[in-house]
């Protein structure tokens, strides 16, 4: 993951607040190890991550420690880790903001999925608080097909990536092989690990009608990190939905 977009990620969502109102409270969806969740609470605002792996969490949880005023940010409240499954996520209170990043839409291969996570961000959500999120165009699955096989050997780390590409669901699932080294540079042994990613992309037009279905009075989509509409040589969509 070294070679992810975080700091464009972070970027882009402080542009829209900066459009759409500035947010106190902010949940993720999808916060994984916290990425993009601690770098805005290190920047004051109160976040709340929310993943379906304990694993992820119970890392990020370890790293926000770890940062000058991890603990003491915890202990103030400003920031929590909850295991919950985006599908149905809820919390005590409405937020001012809720954000996913990284294409954790497209881990939700069914469309009802897609529709009871905006159902239930809608509910999370206060009145005129934005739902900011992005997915793959379904051409950028495509073009994972077309261009595999993936390969990285480095000093620590090396892996085979494939790909499996059903085109009647738009639907990929990725066969990771990573070898891992055990221990320091100088130790000759790596581990082995299996890994296997499915992701499914949607229209643009769907999940902008679903978005409307779910509530969301305002809806746009822009392209790959900017303010343009996006086309199609976008890799990625990125929605912006007011309550």
């Amino acid at each position: 993951m070294d070679d992810m977009p975080y700091p464009d990620w972070l970027r882009f969502v402080r542009e829209v607040w900066d459009q759409y109102g500035m947010p106190r409270q902010v949940a993720e969806l999808g916060c994984g190890t916290g990425s993009i969740t601690i770098p805005l609470v290190n920047a004051g605002f109160r976040m709340t991550g929310i993943d379906l792996s304990s694993d992820m969490l119970s890392i990020a949880r370890d790293k926000m420690e770890s940062t000058p005023q991890g603990h003491r940010l915890f202990q103030d409240g400003q920031v929590q880790w909850i295991c919950q499954n985006m599908t149905d996520w809820e919390l005590a209170e409405q937020v001012d903001s809720v954000i996913s990043f990284c294409d954790c839409v497209n881990y939700l291969t069914e469309p009802e999925d897609v529709i009871r996570t905006f159902q239930a961000t809608y509910r999370g959500l206060k009145s005129g608080g934005t739902f900011i999120f992005d997915v793959h165009h379904p051409n950028t699955l495509r073009r994972y097909d077309e261009e595999q096989p993936f390969m990285l050997d480095d000093r620590s780390v090396s892996y085979l990536w494939t790909c499996e590409y059903d085109a009647v669901r738009t639907e990929i699932e990725h066969h990771l092989t990573i070898f891992a080294r055990a221990g320091n540079e100088q130790h000759s042994l790596y581990e082995r690990f299996e890994e296997v990613h499915v992701q499914r992309s949607y229209e643009q037009d769907w999940l902008n009608t679903e978005l409307y279905k779910a509530g969301f009075r305002d809806v746009k989509c822009y392209a790959d990190f900017t303010w343009n509409e996006p086309g199609e040589e976008a890799a990625r969509l990125f929605f912006v939905a007011v309550k």
